[in-house]
């Protein structure tokens, strides 16, 4: 009797197991992956002095996200020691690419106030944000290359 007790729960049991199943879903979090979504925090750039036809030690905190733009507060140093000011925004284009602008403002001794405005077309990493950018200061024009790290 206690055998065939023992082989009902064993046959119970077993039926129960094979009603059931198994669900795994995975997603990966790193910037090429996530896109956009990845991107909230604080990104910058290595310090370096810059010359008077680029900007240096970008520095872009993100903010606020949807599910195909970012933006945030921006910084950046240019045509030599000027501290710029103010907002970045992109939106995700493909293929991990973000179709971004930012505009700021400085004042320095000699200049009451110094605009500045920079576009271009950045590549997500997997851990960085490569930033070919262009754009116009109020002492001329500037270009170059930034790659940002996430802190």
């Amino acid at each position: 009797m206690k055998h065939r007790i023992f082989v009902m729960v064993l046959s119970v049991a077993a039926a129960a197991s094979a009603c059931t199943s198994f669900e795994h879903k995975s997603s990966l979090t790193g910037p090429s992956a996530a896109g956009i979504n990845s991107l909230l925090g604080d990104w910058t750039s290595s310090q370096l002095i810059p010359t008077p036809s680029t900007c240096t030690d970008f520095k872009w905190t993100v903010s606020e996200q949807t599910s195909t733009s970012a933006s945030g507060a921006f910084s950046a140093t240019c045509a030599g020691d000027i501290k710029y000011n103010g907002t970045a925004q992109g939106v995700l284009t493909a293929d991990s690419q973000i179709s971004w602008s930012a505009e700021a403002n400085a004042t320095a001794p000699g200049l009451t106030s110094c605009a500045m405005k920079l576009t271009g077309t950045a590549t997500i990493g997997v851990d960085s944000i490569t930033i070919p950018y262009s754009g116009d200061t109020c002492l001329g024009k500037v270009s170059g290359i930034e790659t940002l790290k996430k802190h």
